[in-house]
């Protein structure tokens, strides 16, 4: 079975960074992204995979552009024109939705889950951001929160979201 799910680290106003990049740096959310992410598929725009100093390990990159010529010569890279396309590529597995905003406001509608991390602070300069989660649609089925410390300069929750209807668009 395709599972799509999207996985995010997101303010309290929903921010999730400024001129392509993060806004904090939060390293057990690091790990976590990682730990859930290697070895699946990843669905990102072009501009968070150029945001990356090289493609993630131990992920298929899935890269979603407008740009008709644009290509990467990276190895685990596919490139795609429409999130159909990057969708297609997931058969009977587990992929991740990455970002960006516009990225997670298309493909939420084909998500199974959200893994989101929800980072409590708010930060006026971002200018990308994490759709508003509906409550109506999702579910919240797990959280764990993270306080504040020497590593890690603003608190944050784990939250665990699923879809609440057995019917998707996918």
């Amino acid at each position: 079975m395709k599972t799509l799910i999207m996985i995010a680290a997101a303010a309290e106003d929903n921010a999730l960074g400024k001129d392509n990049d993060l806004l904090w740096h939060l390293p057990d959310d690091f790990k976590r992204f990682k730990k859930l992410t290697s070895g699946h598929k990843i669905i990102m725009g072009r501009k968070t995979f150029e945001s990356f100093p090289k493609p993630l390990p131990n992920r298929t990159n899935i890269i979603i552009t407008r740009d008709q010529q644009y290509a990467t010569d990276h190895e685990n890279c596919i490139v795609v024109h429409t999130i159909e396309q990057a969708i297609d590529l997931v058969n009977n597995e587990i992929a991740f939705i990455i970002g960006g905003g516009e990225i997670y406001t298309l493909l939420e509608k084909f998500s199974d889950k959200i893994e989101l991390t929800r980072v409590h602070a708010n930060f006026e300069e971002a200018d990308t951001f994490f759709p508003e989660i509906d409550e109506s649609v999702w579910m919240l089925t797990k959280q764990e929160f993270h306080p504040a410390d020497e590593r890690h300069k603003y608190a944050f929750t784990y939250l665990t979201y699923t879809r609440k209807s057995t019917t998707l668009s996918n």
